[in-house]
């Protein structure tokens, strides 16, 4: 390995970026050193499903060093709603195999703009509706730990990426947990954003303002970095909120003042809980109180077995919509045959849905909303796992089932996850154990629109209790 594949492959998105505005290394140099690791690391966790490495040299030309806090950086969009010129976007489904993205959604465009280079697209679950990544178009996405278990979804194929070196930052999405738990099962960062922080431009809304678009990193500083170049709504967004005034690659230097912290170790739905996860969780708390914050343990006032079965119901009626648009776009209705099965029986309840009872499941989600933050609403920030369990085996989550609640309950390992979807409070996902002999992420929860707190207590935490030694054999 040379000096400058060490480079790349050891340092995170923001330290390569100093690289390049020092003159020390050239955006080009890192676009090959990332094929490189691509094509050697890629055949082992099948993360890469398009490979777009002459758009990333290209781009390459173009670097204005300096241009961002991540400009020159290689970097990865998510085989999912994104979209970048003459790049695909099939949402990893048959049905749409052969689309390729006519223009740039309002994301990519910023991040042309900010000078990261796309070297392809990470591998997600067909239209996002799982939490592992085993598409039947691309095939199963691996955890650079154990080939045998999971990577988490639906950000799969970003966070093994991310997590064996391949890229150093990488798109990622979440609908239910789809940027945190990959983030826990591969041992890195996931921040979904608050609601509103992020614009979905064109489209104006995904799923009643429950999902999000951010990224997986390696630090703290790489997730702060990429907000500051994707965040900020577009005029008329439905949820838009302001920017800060000063960059979150700033405030996240801020020390937090002290908080009152809620602990919770019991899932809302009863279900079990991993000792080894548990235990991870007080220690996490312990060490905040340590800090001079106050600590409480505090259980969810959520019924989220009542309420996984609302929002799920509501979200199968925005998927059938999505296909009968996608049915315009490739001329055809689609078939059994086009989708997986569970994706066809997500259709078909959507499409016997009434829409009264859909707008009933609206107006349910956003009571339930409600309730969640006034639960919380003491608190200044939530404590809670990631993932209830250590990462499943590969097929677990399994897409070709056609009974579509017995598959829903299989989501019962992230019952801490889709509440924030709901609640539209920002969440990160922090590699901050194990459990199992695999990595085991922390979940922490901050009040509607304050990314700057939560991100400055996670670098504080990344700073007490570092992560950056522990890297998976594949690297």
């Amino acid at each position: 390995m040379n000096d400058i594949d060490k480079l790349y492959r050891g340092s995170d998105a923001v330290g390569l970026a100093d690289h390049v505005k020092a003159g020390e290394v050239t955006p080009a140099e890192l676009v090959e050193a990332g094929v490189r690791a691509i094509e050697e690391m890629n055949p082992r966790l099948n993360a890469v499903v398009h490979k777009l490495y002459d758009m990333a040299r290209s781009g390459a030309t173009q670097v204005q060093p300096g241009a961002s806090a991540l400009a020159g950086v290689p970097f990865l969009l998510k085989e999912l709603a994104s979209s970048w010129t003459g790049a695909p976007v099939t949402n990893s489904s048959r049905f749409m195999k052969d689309q390729v993205a006519a223009g740039d959604s309002e994301i990519s465009r910023r991040l042309r703009k900010a000078g990261l280079l796309l070297m392809g697209k990470s591998n997600a679950p067909e239209n996002g509706w799982s939490i592992t990544t085993e598409p039947a178009l691309y095939g199963a996405t691996v955890n650079p730990w154990n080939p045998q278990v999971t990577a988490g979804g639906s950000s799969g194929g970003t966070a093994a990426a991310v997590a064996s070196g391949m890229i150093p930052v990488a798109e990622a999405s979440d609908g239910a947990g789809s940027i945190r738990v990959p983030a826990s099962c591969c041992g890195i960062v996931g921040l979904k954003p608050s609601r509103g922080r992020v614009t979905l431009a064109p489209f104006a809304d995904y799923w009643a303002g429950c999902a999000y678009f951010l990224c997986n990193s390696r630090t703290v500083r790489d997730t702060a970095a990429y907000l500051d170049v994707i965040g900020g709504a577009v005029p008329g967004d439905p949820y838009g909120i302001p920017m800060p005034q000063d960059p979150y690659l700033t405030l996240m230097q801020r020390p937090p003042k002290p908080m009152r912290i809620a602990v919770m170790t019991t899932p809302p739905d009863g279900g079990p809980i991993d000792p080894e996860i548990r235990a991870l969780v007080e220690k996490v708390g312990q060490r905040l109180q340590g800090m001079g914050h106050e600590v409480t343990a505090h259980d969810m006032a959520l019924d989220a077995g009542a309420a996984w079965r609302t929002y799920t119901d509501m979200t199968c009626v925005e998927t059938a919509g999505l296909f009968d648009f996608m049915e315009t776009v490739v001329g055809r209705p689609v078939t059994p045959e086009d989708v997986e099965p569970v994706t066809w029986a997500i259709i078909q309840r959507g499409r016997a849905t009434k829409a009264t009872e859909h707008a009933t499941r609206i107006e349910q989600v956003r009571q339930m909303a409600r309730g969640i933050v006034q639960d919380l609403d003491p608190f200044d920030l939530v404590l809670t796992p990631t993932l209830t369990q250590p990462p499943r085996p590969v097929g677990f989550y399994d897409m070709s089932l056609t009974d579509l609640d017995g598959y829903n309950a299989l989501w019962a390992d992230s019952m801490f996850q889709f509440p924030f979807n709901m609640s539209g409070q920002p969440a990160i996902s922090l590699p901050l154990g194990e459990a199992g002999g695999l990595p085991a992420g922390v979940q922490l929860v901050g009040r509607l629109g304050d990314e700057a707190g939560l991100l400055a207590v996670s670098a504080l935490l990344e700073s007490e209790m570092p992560w950056s030694a522990r890297k998976p054999p594949t690297v």
